[in-house]
């Protein structure tokens, strides 16, 4: 049967969907009407636009239905009033060119009884047109209090939409704040952190974090450009990008800037991992000594061998052998371990009562910054109410504002600095120490290829290959365990340490201050006054 005419229905907020101007309740009363006029409901063609479509889905809605009316050659169109028709001047000049072409052509808008046509009164048009003005004034204005209302949301801290994932919304329409997802968090830090190791790119990384449970909100896979996105946005370190401009937020950042900032130099370098059938042990961790290159890794038989692929700029034509690099590993592994169990313990046990001091310092330290932080927060706070009041020009409150939030950045900064340094101080100072008297016989147990690459950058710096052989820099941390490691093994040192060693175990409550001490000219990296 042949269409006669096509219905428009439109929300555009939530609150209109559960208020009664619902979809299906336009859709009754269109159709009501449409039986008015002797037109069943087979000759009825339906386009309806939600709260939910963009900006542009809804111009393409509006845009295929008067093309269908036009196609088709259908002479009535049914809404129920003028601002769910068109809201903005340029449909309204469509709609005007398209009653203008044909007199049977019409517009009906139910509930303000009124046809339009061609051959409409001039006061009648004249009613139109104010109509859609006063719909285009109310969008304008809409949009900009949508906009103001933004300003003063990142002003105070917070992101005026929803966070990315990792975090989540609580509190009230208004009173809006996104704290941290303690479900998905967890899986953002690990997505960051596999990045960060070079040991994936974005196509495994996306197919890893799928996996290993990480989910849009409608629990499908977060695709790869979303995930190269999530990787660049500063959200996830404290701050809020927005139109270009990055400023502080009151959130709680959950990834290290450190890592974040090798994370952009990553995805910025030229040696940005790429997807590979095979990822080697080695990939991206070693460069050439003479031009600087990523060493090229390949298997040949069974064998996997590491070479400089750059013919033109470099000399250097030694292939060499991925287990022969791991020997020489393991060798560096094995150059930390103190022999001395007796020795052992007793570094061991000075190191965690050098915390003590550490921990003191610390704590002093971020007391003195997180009062810096509240009255600098206290400064904005009385800095907008100003504004709000009339007190201050904008002028004055954008000169300020600015000088406030970057004095703001600054103190934030070393909060953050001092929070990382002491975990970072705890992690190297102890764990690795524990870790470094097996690391060698870790390392070669180790059959997941991730797990030693962790190994090997918590120790190593820069590995540099040179014809096949090593040539490293050790992390400050570890540099100082080898210097430790060296002297305690060295048989002159146990010879003069042993006889203190049985004095201190023969006592009980010993206060340790001789030893610390006595550790810290040794190795002053480990225990900082």
């Amino acid at each position: 049967m042949k269409i006669k005419a096509v219905l428009f229905c439109r929300v555009s907020s939530r609150e209109q969907e559960t208020d009664g101007y619902s979809l299906p309740a336009q859709e009754k009363l269109l159709k009501e009407h449409a039986s008015s006029l002797d037109i069943s409901t087979t000759q009825l063609k339906i386009f309806s636009i939600s709260e939910s479509a963009s900006g542009h889905k809804q111009r393409q809605i509006f845009n295929e239905m008067l093309s269908y009316v036009a196609e088709h050659n259908i002479t009535i169109i049914i809404c129920e009033k003028v601002d769910r028709l068109t809201r903005n001047l340029k449909d309204a000049v469509d709609v005007n060119d398209w009653l203008n072409a044909d007199s049977n052509r019409q517009v009906h808008f139910v509930k303000e009884g009124v046809v339009l046509s061609r051959d409409s009164k001039s006061n009648e048009k004249f009613i139109w047109n104010i109509k859609v003005s006063v719909a285009q004034y109310y969008i304008d204005n809409l949009s900009e209090e949508v906009k103001k209302g933004q300003k003063e949301k990142i002003e105070e801290g917070w992101l005026p939409t929803r966070p990315p994932v990792g975090y989540k919304t609580i509190g009230e329409k208004g009173h809006k704040i996104h704290v941290v997802d303690e479900e998905k968090s967890p899986l953002v830090i690990k997505m960051f952190e596999y990045y960060d190791s070079g040991s994936c790119s974005l196509r495994l990384l996306t197919k890893k974090m799928y996996k290993e449970g990480l989910r849009n909100d409608h629990g499908n896979i977060i695709v790869m450009s979303r995930i190269h996105q999530l990787l660049q946005n500063p959200f996830y370190i404290g701050k809020i990008r927005w139109n270009g401009i990055i400023t502080q937020g009151e959130h709680e950042p959950i990834i290290d800037k450190d890592v974040f900032e090798r994370v952009q130099r990553r995805l910025r370098g030229k040696g940005t991992p790429r997807y590979s059938k095979h990822f080697y042990l080695f990939n991206h961790l070693l460069h050439c000594k003479e031009c600087k290159g990523v060493i090229t890794w390949e298997m040949h038989k069974d064998i996997v061998y590491g070479h400089c692929n750059h013919h033109n700029e470099c000399k250097q034509n030694v292939w060499a052998k991925e287990y022969q690099i791991e020997e020489q590993i393991a060798s560096v592994f094995n150059s930390l371990e103190v022999k001395n169990e007796r020795l052992q313990r007793w570094i061991q046990k000075a190191l965690k009562e050098g915390l003590e001091d550490e921990t003191h310092y610390f704590s002093a330290a971020l007391t003195e910054l997180n009062k810096q932080h509240e009255h600098i927060k206290n400064r904005l706070n009385r800095l907008y109410d100003d504004k709000v009041d009339g007190k201050i020009t904008q002028e004055f409150y954008d000169e300020k504002y600015k000088e406030y939030t970057e004095e703001r950045d600054t103190v934030i900064d070393a909060i953050g600095k001092h929070a990382n340094a002491d975990n970072k101080y705890i992690d190297m100072g102890v764990s690795l120490y524990n870790l470094s008297q097996n690391a060698s016989e870790t390392y070669l147990k180790e059959k997941l290829i991730e797990e030693k690459r962790k190994l090997i950058n918590k120790v190593f710096k820069n590995i540099i290959l040179d014809n096949g052989v090593l040539n490293y820099e050790l992390t400050p941390q570890a540099a100082s365990i080898q210097k430790l490691s060296e002297l305690a093994n060295n048989s002159q040192t146990i010879r003069k340490v042993e006889p203190l060693l049985m004095k201190f175990e023969q006592q009980e409550n010993v206060d340790m201050a001789t030893q610390i001490e006595a550790l810290r000219a040794v190795s002053p990296e480990l225990l900082r006054g």
